[in-house]
């Protein structure tokens, strides 16, 4: 990580090079850095600050010819510093010349750095409500105007550092505080940091002896989330995944298993019909896990909600009568805390004593809604979620961790194990020299599996629980300051009644030009294109993006969710006046 230390530390005016009282912290970092490292960080500090920013050396001073080619330091005022700060050309240069090449660290380093710019220019635009939360153009525009091909021949670094340029140029601003328009939103600096740090690392998951860390900080974080669920002393197992989708799958590969354990070497064949439960307004990736499983999305019954959009404990337990009865065997039950959509929390609590009733897997789907468990004052809407079998949960959402990060919890330690093991020799030894419960990779699904913990563990640590509270917290009341603001305004009408469950508040807007007409079926189907021309106005103008959608006999109407830490009553208001003026004329 000296690179974007190095980014950091070039920044400012004042890099106090001729007062030895006051370093600067360019110098003060070198300084420090040479007690412990030695001659490694003379050469860097040297690489990357020249010689005006080396500790002081005894003996006859020597030029130090890569100090010599560089460039004096800047006194611009501007943070980040859009100063070149190498002299070096990179329209000569290609990847061959960085390291691990021989004499490549100058380049290397001065790259990185200037990468490292580009990067810091971004996040700080991110932040800046006057910028645009995207630059849209049509597939085709981009397409036309750079060329996207790849090439036999290698580009040169000057070429690359425009392609990073252009890349960041059409990104969506997913932490702008205007930005709506999926559950994961926001820009964590200390999460952020934590990503840079597992690229660097750049290691598998699989065993203990190549991420003894980050297996450790894994199990060590797992448990801390299945005490937070209320499994006692947090005793269990579990996984970070790819994904909600995937930790859905997880639950019902592990329902099948303890159900059916010859399932794994024998297949569908040999067991009943099985079949899964699942409230009509749960998450699709419950039946593309049946579909990848082999058991059918024929085979997922859907359980009808309410109006709020939450299950109903009578129709599941009717359905689960009726399956037995045609011979089917239930085997799980997903329970949705937190729907996509209206941001609903089924019943836990008598859904459980269902799944009880009948000997069944009861999963809760927490990846929108399991961020809950943080709060003191919101957990409660989980009441029940301690008695699941496993749960998912998604700190990629409203926990703010930056993209992916999606625990499986499992309330029965060594099931994934026995579940999904294969007992590949080359991987998992029998006869290493240390604790093989560390290594983790036979439980999963995957063989290569990326170091998602990470950025939780160090947010964790950085915020603490108590941060993460008053970040939801928070949220929910933005929701509700939104709720407040359009329930009895001209113009917007509610798709569900009373305050939101979560930070999902769904609505329609009613142009002037259909206030008064009779509500049949033209004005449904004029109402219905509304929220898509107003959503491609808001992305054509780049103010703010929000999701829109119909569901059920409900036309296109917006669903705003909140997860974002950086969004303010500002931009509340900012959201329904844009919104005003973009579908006045309609």
């Amino acid at each position: 990580m000296a690179t974007p230390g190095a980014g950091f530390w070039s920044f400012g005016s004042e890099d106090g090079s001729g007062d030895p009282e006051n370093p600067g912290p360019a110098k003060a970092w070198c300084q420090a850095a040479q007690k412990f490292t030695g001659g490694i960080s003379t050469k860097l500090c040297a690489l990357l600050y020249g010689d005006g920013e080396k500790p002081m050396e005894t003996g006859a001073a020597k030029e130090d010819p890569i100090s010599a080619a560089r460039k004096a330091p800047c006194t611009c005022n501007k943070k980040p510093c859009g100063c070149q700060k190498e002299d070096v050309n990179y329209a000569f240069l290609h990847a061959s010349d960085l390291l691990p090449a021989s004499d490549g660290e100058l380049a290397t380093l001065s790259f990185l750095q200037d990468v490292m710019d580009i990067l810091l220019q971004y996040l700080v635009t991110n932040f800046d409500r006057s910028t645009k939360v995207i630059d849209f153009h049509y597939p085709n525009e981009l397409l036309q105007e750079y060329n996207w091909d790849l090439a036999d021949q290698p580009q040169t670094l000057e070429e690359i550092l425009s392609n990073c340029r252009i890349a960041l140029k059409y990104a969506i601003k997913t932490g702008h505080p205007r930005y709506f328009n999926q559950l994961s939103t926001g820009l964590d600096m200390v999460g952020l940091a934590a990503d840079w740090l597992t690229s660097t690392a750049n290691t598998n998951m699989f065993t203990y002896e190549i991420a003894p860390v980050f297996v450790l900080l894994e199990y060590v974080t797992l448990r801390k989330m299945r005490e937070i669920i209320g499994w006692p002393g947090g005793a269990g197992d579990g996984i970070f995944s790819p994904g909600g989708a995937i930790s859905n799958m997880y639950a019902m590969l592990i329902a099948r298993f303890k159900m059916f354990p010859e399932v794994k070497e024998k297949g569908m064949a040999a067991i009943p019909r099985l079949v899964a439960f699942t409230s009509e307004h749960s998450h699709f990736s419950v039946k593309k896990g049946a579909a990848a499983l082999g058991i059918g999305t024929d085979s997922v019954i859907l359980i009808r909600c309410d109006d709020r959009g939450k299950m109903i404990p009578s129709d599941l337990e009717r359905r689960i009568v009726e399956a037995k009865q045609k011979g089917f065997v239930p085997f799980l039950v997903s329970a949705t805390a937190g729907t996509t959509v209206y941001g609903a929390f089924d019943p836990l609590i008598a859904i459980a004593d269902i799944c009880k009733k009948y000997k069944i897997w009861m999963h809760v789907d927490g990846a929108w809604g399991g961020g809950l468990l943080m709060s003191r004052k919101h957990k409660w809407k989980l009441n029940g979620v301690e008695r699941a079998n496993s749960v998912t949960w998604n700190p990629h959402k409203m926990m703010g961790v930056p993209l992916q990060c999606s625990a499986l919890l499992v309330r029965e330690e060594g099931l994934m194990q026995s579940c999904n093991q294969m007992h590949a020799s080359y991987l998992f030894q029998q006869d290493k020299h240390y604790d093989l419960s560390y290594d983790t990779g036979d439980k999963a699904l995957q063989c290569g599996r990326h170091v998602d913990v990470f950025k939780l563990w160090l947010m964790w640590r950085a915020k603490g629980t108590v941060g993460f509270e008053a970040h939801i917290d928070k949220c929910l009341e933005l929701a509700e300051y939104l709720y407040n603001k359009i329930k009895n305004r001209e113009g917007f009408e509610l798709v569900i009644e009373g305050k939101p469950q979560h930070t999902n508040v769904c609505f329609w807007y009613v142009p002037p030009s259909l206030r008064n007409m009779e509500d049949n079926e033209e004005r449904m189907n004029r109402l219905s294109k509304v929220a898509p021309v107003i959503k491609a106005r808001m992305m054509e103008y780049g103010t703010t993006m929000v999701s829109y959608q119909p569901l059920g006999d409900k036309v296109n109407f917006f669903r705003m969710v909140i997860s974002n830490p950086a969004a303010a009553h500002q931009d509340i208001d900012f959201l329904i006046e844009e919104i005003e003026r973009l579908g006045q004329d309609l």
